[in-house]
């Protein structure tokens, strides 16, 4: 009997650096420490489970945008597969709705053989977060860190401190190195 794999939820965001529409310096590097020192080579012990939590439309909308789901040897009518071919049949369409975003990482899970799933949900990210955490329920949350100084966390607060106080699980903060932050440490 095969047991369950161990089930992580990675926090994404798109970069907030103008003219750069990719995943964040620390949503990055928190996918990529995930996948170097949790996931390893046990590619089939564990599920990772991307989350991008876009700030929400000023029609105050916070329905799920988009699910999709991709399980090596699976074939389950009642999801959509991320695999790249899915990306590119829909990526023209969606790319306002972080379609581009979930790509990059769903992307990646699929060439190293790692089970995901991968969905956006509209909202303030602190708020997002911990309500998908407790609606899905994984063994722990890994997030990225820009690394700001007490004054610069005053103006443009922090997710991920957030979500070590409210999280209902444990909740691994991955920083950025200091070679990889913007001029303005803000930027992400």
């Amino acid at each position: 009997m095969e047991s369950e794999p161990t089930r992580v939820m990675v926090a994404v965001n798109e970069s907030s650096i103008k003219g750069y529409p990719h995943a964040s310096i620390s949503s990055k590097k928190a996918f990529e420490w995930t996948l170097k020192k949790i996931v390893k080579s046990n590619t089939s012990g564990f599920k990772l489970l991307l989350l991008h939590a876009q700030v929400q439309d000023e029609d105050g909308s916070k329905e799920v945008v988009l699910i999709m789901n991709w399980e090596p040897g699976f074939d389950d009518m009642d999801s959509i597969y991320a695999s790249p071919d899915d990306f590119r049949n829909m990526r023209e369409r969606n790319k306002a709705n972080g379609l581009h975003l979930l790509e990059f990482f769903v992307n990646k899970c699929h060439e190293i053989g790692v089970r995901c799933e991968a969905w956006i949900r509209k909202g303030d990210p602190t708020e997002v977060i911990c309500h998908e955490v407790r609606r899905v329920r994984p063994d722990f949350l890994v997030v990225g860190s820009r690394g700001l100084g007490p004054f610069q966390k005053v103006f443009v607060g922090t997710v991920s401190e957030f979500c070590v106080k409210h999280a209902e699980c444990p909740v691994i903060i991955i920083k950025r190195s200091a070679e990889e932050s913007p001029q303005d440490p803000a930027d992400d």
